[in-house]
């Protein structure tokens, strides 16, 4: 694949001269020059040199920093622009998966099911997508794509990222930029740098070697960069004890000195922690709003702490950037029309794409004619995307339900399994009664209700509260004194998941689970219906109706020929999970599922790794993360074969919480006294179960087809450009399917460091007809065969002869050559 190189000589890489160099996806080769960028482009000089000169230390300062916007289109933020010099304002999206504004658009599939596809051309497409559609909406910058490797299984935005391998994560990065950039939008790539948990994130002082830095989690922002990102977005996180945003080793003796960035770079929302310190590290605007680059750097420059310089180069940045973005020409360029069936086509190929078959061992998929069960609340109600920033208003929807009844020959049952919004209220159980299914409150009014609450037997309760209007607004719920649902402290009530925070009707959702004696409970509710009116619902979910759902789950399996089962997982920005198991009682739902009928498939809709103790039980398990607004159709066409599952785990599946690389040391995860170490070194990803040797669940990039495939005749051999590795791939099944085989190399003799005992040089997706061969070359670039060197602070080469394996996971290797790196 196509990776970030630089020579000094046939030992030693240098990043002053860098050439992106196109392997074995074809991709486009790019020096580091005006040409490398993608974008609109321009000389930047005199067009911003006149501007700074016009600018008054008010203004310049104005566009430093968020402000709220006059004319909200529903974006994360806003900067004003100067109107008498003709700089027109920014508006900036949130849009790791589509454009999230008030207007409904394009729901991609999460990042991590594009990078499943292991095809950097299919994320330049994603990114054309998203680039044009927020032009379309209004925006002008894009705040994504997202970097940060999946270094913790937990963390609750790894649907939103890559990959936990660097290469993979680089190439894809760099693609969708392409994309994005290519349709006139600014891209920001983030977090910078090693924002790799949502747990303890506005505090967490993260502590990692310089090797470990560069070889691993830097790739990407790297990649980026090359790439021609017009922002660089910093994190919430210290990096060697001082906050990101105003960490002048990464924001300027790396990302401006080593890299050659000139883009502008901005905070994370409120990441923000000083004005002179963060101003003069190289940060360059202050988002959402000016706590410390508003007011206070004005004072900071009249009172002479900080020189304007640093002004006038954070300003010449921002500048240069809407310059080569055609934005300063007194007008910006004309926005195209949004184009939702183009959008919708893309996003259901992507997720066609990234489907991932984890298990298949009896030929249960693709299913047959005869009665199908779905099973599980996911079947019936469209699962488009995670929460917090990612998730996004589509255009439509449809549930995999209503899309298997449509493809289908047979009947097509469904039993729910699993309650997600509660059922009402037992009759007879408040006194006294009130419409607990529905209640309106009126506009301008308030409404109480003081009652008891009759509980037949002691129980586990959970109380499901749905309500419309804003999570400050809702009903105010007491039982016997103690409120049920309180407002969640610092962001919690932002970020709710994008699944169980949203009732099917569009009313929010909180729960509450207590256990309740038998006789009765003092409730009192206090509604106000403000300025719009309130609807609300009050349910509950308890031991006694879980199983009923079970039996009526186990008896609808039983009844039908195949079952499909949907298991969820529903994560989001601000919080990160505390298991890789199935929330809920899904386990035990799949567990008497499979019991009552062997001839199930189990599809996953979820984040990231999960354990599953029922796997050898099932008949297939189908891994297909958050899939977007065609996850249905996508869905659909997979189970039927219709078309083949292309995707390829860009993570390794641990078998459970206690075998992955951050069990059992609280110092890498979560961190102890406010400090996580980054112990595991370049050991990340697939690299700690190979050094470790420890059996994971699913390696790094497996995945099944409905076909086979055998590879044949390797070869490996040292070229100017890199190691060009050869063999031959050969389609031995019944139809046509897709591949994705993975070069992987060895350590170098020559260098006396702790290597990888093996890392991923390349990868190649194919598409091959029944009994069809292909001669595939895979360039493994020089930089992916380097090392950092920390006393010369530059990459060397790793020469001499080096293993080479080819595979279809980083388990399953089944060819081996080697080559001599270097000479």
């Amino acid at each position: 694949m196509s990776d970030t190189v630089s020579r000094r000589s046939a030992l030693s890489l240098l990043s002053g001269t860098i050439a992106v160099v196109a392997a074995a996806t074809g991709s486009l080769a790019l020096s580091h020059s005006a040409s490398a960028r993608s974008g609109p482009d321009r000389p930047a000089g005199s067009r911003v040199a006149r501007l700074l000169r016009a600018l008054t230390l008010d203004e310049k300062v104005s566009l430093l920093h968020g402000a709220t916007d006059p004319a909200t289109l529903g974006e994360a933020g806003y900067v004003p622009g100067v109107p008498r010099l003709g700089i027109p304002p920014l508006r900036l999206a949130d849009g790791p998966a589509g454009v999230r504004v008030n207007r409904p658009a394009t729901a991609l599939p999460a990042p991590v099911l594009l990078a499943s596809a292991f095809d950097p051309e299919l994320a330049r497409r994603y990114g054309q997508v998203i680039g044009r559609e927020g032009r379309a909406l209004g925006q002008d910058v894009l705040l994504s794509p997202m970097v940060n490797l999946i270094r913790v299984p937990y963390a609750g935005r790894n649907f939103e990222t890559f990959s936990e391998d660097p290469l993979l994560a680089s190439d894809l990065v760099a693609a969708e930029i392409e994309g994005i950039q290519g349709e006139g939008l600014i891209a920001t790539v983030k977090h910078f740098a090693l924002n790799n948990q949502e747990k303890d994130r506005m505090s967490i002082d993260v502590r990692v070697d310089e090797r470990t830095l560069h070889e691993v989690e830097l790739r990407g922002f790297e990649a980026a960069v090359r790439a021609g990102t017009g922002a660089v977005m910093g994190a919430y996180n210290k990096v060697d004890a001082t906050f990101a945003c105003e960490n002048q080793a990464l924001l300027t003796d790396v990302l401006r000195e080593r890299w050659g960035f000139d883009g502008w770079a901005m905070t994370d929302w409120y990441a923000g922690h000083s004005t002179d310190k963060a101003l003069t590290a190289g940060l360059d605007m202050e988002m959402p709003n000016g706590t410390w680059f508003g007011t206070a750097l004005l004072t900071a420059v009249r009172e002479g702490r900080v020189a304007e310089k640093y002004v006038d180069r954070a300003v010449a940045r921002v500048l240069a950037v809407m310059d080569r973005f055609r934005l300063l020409d007194g007008q910006v360029p004309p926005r195209p029309a949004r184009d939702a069936t183009a959008g919708a086509a893309v996003a259901l190929e992507v997720a066609k794409a990234g489907a991932t078959l984890l298990h298949n061992p009896h030929g249960t998929l693709p299913l047959t004619a005869g009665s199908i069960a779905v099973i599980g609340p996911t079947g019936a109600v469209p699962f488009v995307s995670g929460g917090g920033s990612a998730h996004v208003v589509p255009d439509h929807a449809d549930s995999p339900l209503d899309a298997l009844r449509a493809r289908a020959d047979g009947e097509v049952t469904h039993a729910l399994g699993e309650d997600l919004y509660g059922k009402p209220l037992p009759p007879g159980a408040l006194t006294p009664a009130f419409t607990s299914e529905g209640h309106r409150v009126d506009a301008g009014t308030t409404w109480t209700y003081d009652g008891t609450l009759t509980v037949a037997e002691a129980d586990e309760w959970t109380f499901v509260l749905h309500f419309s209007g804003a999570p400050t607004g809702r009903p105010k719920v007491q039982l016997d004194g103690t409120e049920l649902f309180p407002l969640a402290p610092g962001w919690g009530e932002a970020f709710s998941g994008g699944l169980l925070g949203t009732a099917p009707d569009g009313l929010a959702v909180r729960r509450a689970t207590l256990r309740l004696t038998a006789g009765t409970h003092r409730l009192h509710i206090t509604a106000q219906g403000a300025a719009a009116g309130l609807l609300f619902r009050l349910r509950h979910i308890t031991g006694a109706t879980r199983a009923a759902d079970l039996a009526e789950a186990v008896r609808t399996a039983r009844a039908a020929h195949q079952v499909v089962l949907f298991a969820y997982e529903d994560a989001t920005e601000g919080q990160d999970r505390t298991t890789i198991a199935l929330p809920g009682h899904q386990d035990r739902l799949i567990e008497a599922v499979t019991e009552a009928n062997p001839r199930t498939t189990v599809v996953l809709n979820t984040s990231s790794a999960t354990a599953m103790p029922w796997l050898e039980r099932t008949g297939a398990v189908l891994q297909m993360y958050y899939p977007g607004q065609e996850g249905a159709a996508a869905t659909t066409a997979v189970l039927f074969g219709d078309c083949d599952p292309g995707g390829r785990l860009t993570q390794t599946f641990p078998v459970d919480d206690d075998h992955h690389p951050v069990a059992g040391d609280p110092r890498r995860y979560p961190g102890v006294d406010g400090v996580e170490q980054y112990s595991e070194g370049v050991h990340a990803g697939h690299r700690w179960y190979d050094a470790e040797g420890v059996r994971p669940l699913f390696p790094f990039g497996h995945g099944l087809s409905y076909t086979s495939f055998a590879y044949e005749d390797p070869s490996a051999q040292w070229t100017a450009d890199g190691l060009d590795v050869g063999f031959t791939v050969r389609n031995t099944g019944p139809r046509t399917g897709v591949d994705v085989p993975q070069v992987y190399v060895g350590a170098s003799p020559d260098l006396p460091l702790d290597q990888p005992v093996r890392l991923l040089g390349g990868y190649r997706r194919l598409t091959l007809r029944a009994g069809e061969r292909r001669r595939v070359t895979v360039r493994v670039a020089p930089r992916t065969l380097s090392c950092w060197d920390t006393a010369r602070h530059d990459w060397v080469l790793g020469t001499g002869r080096r293993t080479v394996w080819i595979g279809a996971s980083s388990r399953d290797l089944r060819l081996s050559t080697s080559a001599e790196v270097g000479g």
